[in-house]
Parts: structure tokens; C-alpha cells; sequence
């Protein structure tokens, strides 16, 4: 499934297959933005097809230099990146759109996963608006939406006890549904292969490509197969190839590597104007029948957690005996020695949470990065030949700890306005300008989305007053039940995450307890459960700027927090048997599940 082959994909898309020079000069002859760039290469014929996956593209003669081999080109009218609900949401729209009116539209999802919904942690809590919008039907459809949201619970945790506090209106679960949000991206995938899109699963996207102007997006470049550690090719190399679009949606999810390039790059977002994180970390149970109890939802607030270090618990009981519950903990904490696998170890060892766990086991661990800056972190929607869409743009509802729902509108909104411009406007043609979605900006400023953020605009700052955690709970209380974001001011935040960092000198070393095997684990036995798999000789994906920072500073300043932060034990500090008596910083990369934690919080 979503395995499409070479030749069924190049038969939709619109595939050149032409001499360097002969490219080059077409392209410039058309005046289009997007022709010569440094990605531009000579075609061949493809003389072995097999099907899309992570070890396998395309396979060419045996004779061709790897090092000069020439990259495929496939074009089309609209390009994701990422299969998660964002940008499958745009995917499904957009030819929902067509075939409502008999068009044609040409859509491709790269998604790095092996697999549609890989990427993508189990066990969330979700509001069906924008499903709806998309399949009036789907429960008729079976879509994996089996248990609803039955009960709100709300506590604030001391060492010892679990105390009950009011319910936030915004965080009532009425009407909602726990899910495995995988299982739910896996039914989008294939909703979306049914009408027609093609997706491309094991297919990380590379790079970017820009137009001749620098400034206009034309598509990306998937990686390069066949590459081992020091990114040499091996006897497998198959160039990645090129996608083009007349607009590329990027749905990369937090944090995104090529976002990330392109916001810089673009100036998306004004100076002075920076994202912030939670880092949630997350385990699957299955537990006692008896102490089931199908629908209901608690968060917590408090403990483990101090005064001053925002985040929370939750725990929810989805179908079949399994329990979904993990700890947030906000990347703008101050201690270096503060370890957020370790804290979530604590919260299950909390008696209110370990005697749920008691006699159950563990499915799977994983750990992600969560946008949290709201609607003061925004970047610019659009740009000359794309737009940014779901987390990529940083659209979660903090106090809700949601994000789904907006995601997936986002995709709704924008692929709107794509369908608009490519097929109803006739935009994107051969020596036209790039698109611009100004239509998706507006749509997302009159949206839901917009309203929901702007409304809790003011929650998540509010937790950086001299009050902390105390002054954050009086302030969103007001807020959320009745001000609701009716102030004419707004809170902002207070530094970039990794500089919120502060000197080890000024703190005391945790120490937190040993594992004791039956709920609470080491982190590389936590690391076995993630699925998350890697072969020897793969590119090594964590490399260092500057090699020397990380021992004569981040060592001796901070006593070395990449060790903690990281919820997979990537990091550490071994001795150096080169330089008896020193430290040596080690990467231990086939751990990484992926989080970004690191990208975000090292100083």
C-alpha cells in the first residue's frame, strides 16, 4: 500500500526526459522563475523500474559515474511535503475539488515515514470538525474513530496526592474522539490514494529548490538512496529526484528541516519574532480491565514539575484496555540539570498514575516536539510558489493541547486556494510568475484557527512572570473563563528556548530515582519500544556546526545538558582516551527518534 510504481506515477506526472542543454534552454526560453537552478541536470532513460520505498527508487545502468549521475525529473500542479493531517487533508481536498467539477489536478505526498502514519505518535485526543468537512460520512466509511471522549478531569498533583481543580471550558472533550492518531493518518492515506494522489512513502525531501529570482519556490529534491555514513555512494546510489510544482505545501510537522531554511531564508517571520516548544514525551499501556475506563480524559498540573517549569500530564483511556498518558514539558525551562525522560518517569511513578499502571505493560515509547508559541510565533503563511501549512506553521492551541484539528483545516484552507489559482485562474503556467496563495492568508485570518489562538493568546506568556507557574494558572483562569482573549494587549514571549538556559553553577544536580523495571524504565529500554530503527552504515542525520563547542562550553557551562534534554540518549559525554583526563562529546545516533529537541533547546 502507498507503494506506487515509477511508471504508474510518471504516467500522471508530467516527466521530462531531455538533454542538460536542451533543458536548460526550454526552461529560460519560457521565463519562468523556476529555470535555471543549480539542481537542473541531464536526463536518462530509466532502464529498470521498481516501486517507490525507502530502499528502493529507481535503479539505472550499472556503467553511470554515481558521483555525476543526473536527477529525474517529475512535475506536478501541487507538491507536499509530509503525510501527516495537514498535508494529507490538502492532498484529499484538493482532488475532492477536482472531481467535484470534472478537472484534473495532479497532487504528489512525499512522506519520510516508511510508512503513511510512521512519523506519527499513538494515542490523541481529537475534534472531527475539519474530518467532517472532508468526509460528511466517515464513520459509514470506517474511519478509526471508535471511542469517544466520555469524561473531563483536571488535577494538581502534589508529591503524594492527586487534588481535583475546575475543568478550563476550553479544555472539555465533549463530542471529541481517543484515537491512535496513526491509525487515523494510515485511513487519510489511503482516502487519499483512493481519489487519485500519488504518495511516495520512505521519500524524505532533501531540499529545496528555488527559482532563478531565489526567492520563488518550484519544489524539492528527495534524497539521495544508496549513501553510507559519510554520505559516500555505495554500489546502490540512485540520485534523488526532482518534484516540481507550480506550488509546494510544506507540512513537515514541528520544526521541520526544510522549513525551517525557508522561513530564514524568506523572512517570514518579522525580527525579534521566534517559535517556542514543548517537548512530550508519551507512552501506550495496556492495563488491568478493572482499572479501565474507556472515554475518560485527566490532565494534571504540578507535580513533578516545579513552580517554574511550565508543562503537564495526561492520561487517556482509549479502546481495548489501552491508556495513552505522557508528560509536556515546556524547552524554555531554566535548569540544566533537569532531564524530561526522567520527569516523566517520576510522574509515573506519582501514586495516582502507578497504581493505573500496576499489572499492565507498555506497547510503545515515543517522544516529540510540540509547537507552543501561538499566534505571536505566526511566520508569514505564503511565499512565491507555496505556503506553509499544520504544525509546520506552528498552529496548535496550547491550553487545548491540540493541534490536529487545526492542521487539518490549515490543509482544507490551503488547498482552497491552490485549486483556485492552478485550475480556476489558470495560474502557475509556463512563463507566468510564481503563485502567491494571498487568498490562504486571508482565509486562515477569517478562520476558525485564527479565532481560537487569538483567543488564548495569552495563556502560555503568562506562566513567565515572576509568579510562575501560580501566576500562569490565576492569569488563563481569568482568561479562559472570562476575558477570553478580550484584552487590548498582548503577552509576548520572553527569550528563544536554548536561551532560556542557565548556568549549572546556579543550580543543584537532581538526582533522580533508578528504574524500577515495572513502571518506571531506562531510557534505552525505552528507546527498544519506539519502532524507531537505523543500519549501520546510514548517513549519520546529527552533525555539529562547530565540534568544539559542545566540551568547551556546553560541558563545563551547563555540565553538559544535550545528556538530559534528549529523550533518547543520543547525547553523552564518555572519556577521551586521546586526551587522558578530558571529556569527549559522543553521538549516538542510532537512538534518535526524531524528537528535534536537540535543534531546539542546546545553548
Amino acid at each position: 500500500m502507498y507503494r506506487r510504481s515509477t511508471t504508474a506515477a510518471l504516467t500522471r506526472a508530467r516527466v521530462f526526459v531531455r538533454p542538460l542543454a536542451a533543458r536548460v534552454a526550454v526552461v529560460a526560453a519560457r521565463g519562468n522563475p523556476c529555470a535555471a537552478t543549480g539542481n537542473l541536470g541531464a536526463l536518462r532513460t530509466v532502464p529498470q523500474v521498481c516501486h517507490f520505498s525507502s530502499s528502493c527508487i529507481a535503479r539505472y545502468a550499472e556503467e553511470a559515474d554515481p558521483l555525476t549521475e543526473p536527477r529525474e525529473t517529475m512535475e506536478y500542479d501541487v507538491v507536499i511535503v509530509g503525510g501527516g493531517p495537514a498535508g494529507l487533508a490538502a492532498a484529499i481536498r484538493l482532488k475532492q475539488l477536482a472531481a467535484k467539477e470534472d478537472k484534473d489536478i495532479n497532487v504528489i505526498v512525499v512522506e519520510k515515514g516508511g510508512e503513511i502514519g510512521a512519523h506519527t505518535l499513538s494515542g490523541a485526543c481529537i475534534e472531527t470538525g475539519p474530518l467532517e468537512e472532508l468526509f460528511p460520512d466517515w464513520k459509514e466509511l470506517g474511519a478509526p474513530l471508535n471511542q469517544p471522549a466520555l469524561e473531563d478531569h483536571m488535577k494538581y498533583l502534589t508529591a503524594k496526592h492527586a487534588l481535583p481543580l475546575p475543568h478550563p471550558p476550553q479544555m472539555s472533550n465533549a463530542g471529541n474522539y481517543i484515537v491512535s492518531l496513526s491509525n487515523v493518518v494510515k485511513w487519510l492515506g489511503e482516502k487519499a490514494e483512493e481519489l487519485g494522489v500519488d504518495i511516495f512513502p520512505g521519500t524524505a525531501a532533501s531540499e529545496i529548490i528555488y527559482g532563478e529570482d531565489g526567492t520563488s519556490v518550484c519544489g524539492i529534491v528527495t534524497n539521495d538512496a544508496g549513501v553510507d555514513k559519510d554520505f559516500k555512494p555505495k554500489s546502490t546510489f540512485t540520485p534523488g529526484i526532482e518534484l516540481r510544482g507550480k506550488l509546494t505545501l510544506f507540512a513537515e510537522g514541528c520544526h521541520g528541516s526544510l522549513t525551517k531554511g525557508l522561513i530564514r531564508k524568506l523572512k517570514l517571520r518579522e525580527d525579534g519574532q521566534f517559535q517556542t516548544y514543548g517537548l512530550g514525551i508519551k507512552e501506550v499501556w495496556e492495563v488491568e480491565p478493572a482499572k479501565h475506563s474507556p472515554g475518560k480524559i485527566t490532565h494534571t498540573m504540578g507535580y513533578p514539575l516545579n513552580y517554574k517549569t511550565y508543562g503537564g500530564g495526561f492520561i487517556y483511556h482509549m479502546e481495548d484496555n489501552k491508556v495513552s498518558l505522557g508528560l509536556v514539558v515546556g524547552l524554555d525551562y531554566e535548569n540544566p540539570y533537569l532531564s524530561p525522560y526522567q520527569e516523566f518517569q517520576r510522574f509515573k511513578a506519582h501514586p495516582f498514575v502507578s497504581e493505573l499502571l500496576k499489572g499492565g505493560r507498555v506497547l510503545s515509547y515515543g517522544g516529540r516536539a510540540l509547537v507552543e508559541g501561538g499566534l505571536q510565533s505566526l511566520p508569514k503563511l505564503y511565499f512565491p510558489g507555496g505556503a506553509l501549512i499544520g504544525d509546520t506553521a506552528g498552529l496548535m492551541n496550547v491550553p487545548k493541547i491540540k493541534g490536529t484539528h487545526n492542521a487539518m483545516k490549515s490543509g482544507i484552507l490551503a488547498a482552497d486556494s491552490a485549486y483556485k489559482a492552478i485550475v480556476a485562474e489558470g495560474q502557475g503556467e509556463e512563463g507566468a510568475p510564481a503563485i502567491a496563495l494571498t487568498d490562504y492568508e486571508t482565509a486562515f485570518r477569517n478562520s476558525s484557527i485564527y479565532k481560537e489562538l487569538y483567543e488564548v493568546r495569552n495563556v502560555r506568556p503568562s506562566f513567565h512572570t515572576s509568579l510562575g507557574i501560580w501566576g500562569g494558572i490565576v492569569w488563563s483562569g481569568l482568561d479562559t473563563l472570562f476575558l477570553k482573549g478580550r484584552v487590548p494587549f498582548t503577552f509576548q514571549h520572553k527569550d528563544p528556548d536554548h536561551a532560556m538556559l542557565k548556568p549549572a553553577s546556579m543550580f543543584k544536580p537532581i538526582e533522580y530515582p533508578k528504574p524500577d523495571n515495572e513502571i518506571t524504565f531506562d531510557i534505552l529500554t525505552s528507546v527498544s519500544r519506539t519502532g524507531t530503527g537505523h543500519t549501520e552504515n546510514q548517513p549519520v542525520h546529527l552533525r555539529l556546526k562547530d565540534k568544539s563547542v559542545q566540551v568547551n562550553n556546553n560541558l563545563p557551562v551547563y555540565a553538559g545538558p544535550e545528556q538530559r534534554f534528549c529523550p533518547a540518549g543520543v547525547y553523552e559525554y564518555v572519556d577521551d582516551e586521546a586526551n587522558p583526563g578530558k571529556k569527549r562529546f559522543q553521538i549516538n545516533s542510532q537512538n534518535c527518534i526524531h524528537c528535534k529537541t536537540c535543534d531546539i533547546k542546546d545553548p
